[in-house]
């Protein structure tokens, strides 16, 4: 610093103004500085200035899989709104969902230096029915059961799934199949228990569950078993992958879609409307999501104040083609 005050004919405490971006530097000064700064190869000290400051400018994420659409958008949508902020991203992958993971997780991400962490929780902790996470940790949850306790971000997942099936229904199929996801996702679990609210509801019969894995491969296995069965006619399947697989089972048994069975999926990724055919399918805002949490994470780090409750985020359906009247004979 005292070389790039030097060279630029100013006094530390101007060149430290600039590095900080603080304003009440004349232009023409500071241009001079930054001039000085480039040609000394200058890069100020991230670690001192955190230590001066009281922060660090990084916020920890933890989840337990990338393997995932949601997780994935989610993440990519956390990390462009940090960057909106000023805010780099340090990310910890948990291998097992269990309580002592997630704290092990904390206690690195603490060592790390993070001012605030965000938790994507897709699924339920192997060992204990309910997160508990360390006190006095500015922290946001997306995808989780923990609004009581915590600050938590969710995309509207029963909504969209009680849109899906009111839709197939409306459209007058006697009643939905569901392509559910696995056993002890959040996400799967309200998407299952809407889809059975919604039949229940409106007096209709309740199909055994059919479950997947998220893959298409999955949704490929079930759409066969589901292909045997003629009074089959509309089928919600819990995300887009599996209803890519759920199609291909479907065109090769013969079963035209939506002549003969209707589709519904859940996600809107990418690719969707691209399917054969095009699918119709709930939208889920990831960028929405991801721009709550780090909202909420930086709110409680300024208030310095945990908050409790779960905000949840609009979903949609998108009508394409994979969806129709069921054919009566």
């Amino acid at each position: 610093m005292a070389d790039v005050a030097r060279l630029a004919g100013v006094s530390s405490q101007t060149v430290s103004r600039v590095s900080n971006g603080s304003t009440g530097v004349v232009e023409e000064t500071r241009q001079r500085v930054l001039a000085a700064m480039r040609e000394l190869g200058y890069r100020p000290n991230s670690a001192a200035r955190a230590l001066k400051a009281g922060e660090f400018r990084t916020l920890g994420v933890i989840l337990f899989t990338l393997s995932t659409t949601g997780n994935v958008r989610t993440l990519e949508a956390i990390t462009e709104s940090a960057a909106e902020e000023g805010y780099a991203i340090t990310l910890l992958p948990v291998a097992v969902p269990t309580q002592t993971g997630v704290h092990g997780a904390f206690t690195r991400l603490g060592e790390l230096a993070v001012d605030g962490i965000i938790v994507i929780m897709e699924v339920h902790l192997l060992d204990t029915a309910t997160i508990s996470l360390p006190p006095h940790i500015q922290v946001v949850v997306a995808d989780s059961d923990a609004g009581k306790r915590y600050s938590v971000v969710d995309t509207d997942q029963s909504e969209g799934a009680r849109m899906a099936v009111r839709h197939l229904i409306d459209l007058g199929h006697d009643t939905v199949w569901h392509l559910a996801g696995p056993e002890g996702s959040f996400a799967a679990q309200r998407r299952t228990d809407a889809w059975q609210a919604v039949l229940e509801d409106a007096g209709r019969a309740v199909p055994a569950v059919v479950r997947g894995d998220w893959s298409a491969d999955s949704g490929y296995r079930a759409g066969l078993l589901l292909a045997d069965r003629p009074d089959c006619t509309a089928v919600f399947a819990a995300n887009d992958q599996m209803a890519l697989g759920l199609l291909r089972a479907l065109h090769e048994r013969g079963r035209r879609v939506p002549q003969d069975v209707s589709v519904v999926g859940f996600d809107d990724i990418a690719e969707a409307a691209d399917f054969i055919p095009p699918l119709t399918t709930v939208h889920q805002d990831f960028a929405e999501v991801g721009r709550r949490c780090v909202e909420g994470v930086l709110k409680q780090i300024r208030n310095q104040a945990a908050e409790q409750g779960t905000t949840l985020v609009p979903t949609r359906l998108i009508l394409r083609a994979s969806t129709a009247p069921p054919r009566r004979s």
